[in-house]
């Protein structure tokens, strides 16, 4: 069996978006509690990179639709659309991760409850009706406040609630700072692909809003997880946050780097070093967490 065409279409570049906020989480209940559930942890990591790869299966799918990308898609190429794979099977891919999500989530609930229940659900249904139904998401204005929401507050609050079954202030907090760097990306991504949107009939953020003030919301969701620092250092007074704040001058090239990058296929370059911004603010964020206990 060849998997070539199975990786192009699960996309596993974009999978730490989903890995990012259940370690972020962790790190976060370790240093309120001074323990973790591991156990729902790496159930909550299972369900959220499973959520991911269905996405993404099922996505792959919808581009290579009579009204999708096609040929004209500018971003990673799709192997339903280039014929490597039927759609019929890899929409079959798609129900079997979220059927093996939801497996994961009966054990979360059982440790969790009705919230767990309820985000569990939420998050299945949006990652199958994200790209698909005549008003989807990810093709409105609304599509970086979704992102923000499942792979930023709900996830790091999630995988916080399963080992504390509780919420703070920094669980929001850090949720936010993640999410804000996700929403970034599709940013990118919406802000790279407005022409093929427009003859799509698609109506993205940056479609609505103009160029400039793509730039600036950039530039804001790229900003606001430094903001973020001293409430989470108020809030979690043994633990060192800091750290994170040394991604701050790749962070701040990036939004140089985007205003001045041409629409078209060189956005796909800043949107790989936006996500491994996130990468490296999450992994100096949870380093400080865990080593100032």
């Amino acid at each position: 069996m060849n998997l070539s065409p199975w990786i192009m279409a699960a996309r596993p570049f974009s999978l730490s978006l989903s890995i990012v906020p259940v370690a972020v989480g962790a790190a976060l209940a370790f240093a309120a509690q001074d323990k973790v559930a591991w156990a729902a942890v790496a159930a909550a990591l299972a369900g959220s990179v499973l959520i991911h790869l269905g996405t993404n299966l099922h996505n792959d799918t919808l581009d290579a639709a009579p009204d999708g990308y096609g040929v004209m898609r500018l971003g990673p190429p799709r192997a339903t659309a280039r014929g490597l794979l039927s759609a019929t099977a890899v929409r079959r891919g798609a129900v079997l991760c979220f059927a093996l999500a939801a497996l994961a989530g009966i054990y979360l609930v059982s440790v969790g409850g009705w919230p767990i229940l309820a985000l569990g659900l939420l998050s299945i249904a949006a990652g199958w009706f994200y790209a698909s139904g005549p008003r989807s998401i990810a093709y409105s204005p609304l599509g970086e406040a979704f992102v923000l929401v499942f792979f930023g507050l709900g996830a790091v609050g999630g995988t916080f609630w399963v080992s504390t079954l509780h919420l703070t202030t920094a669980a929001l907090a850090g949720g936010l700072a993640v999410g804000c760097f996700a929403a970034a990306v599709l940013v990118v991504n919406n802000y790279r692909d407005v022409e093929v949107d427009r003859q799509v009939g698609r109506l993205t953020l940056p479609m609505v809003i103009g160029a400039h003030a793509t730039h600036w919301v950039y530039a804001a969701f790229m900003l606001l997880p430094f903001a973020l620092l001293p409430l989470l250092a108020q809030e979690l007074p043994r633990g060192r946050v800091w750290p994170a704040a040394l991604v701050l001058v790749p962070a701040l090239a990036l939004i140089a780097g985007f205003a001045r990058e041409p629409r078209g296929r060189g956005l796909n370059r800043i949107l790989m070093r936006t996500v491994q911004v996130q990468i490296l603010f999450a992994a100096l964020l949870c380093g400080g967490l865990l080593l100032a206990r």
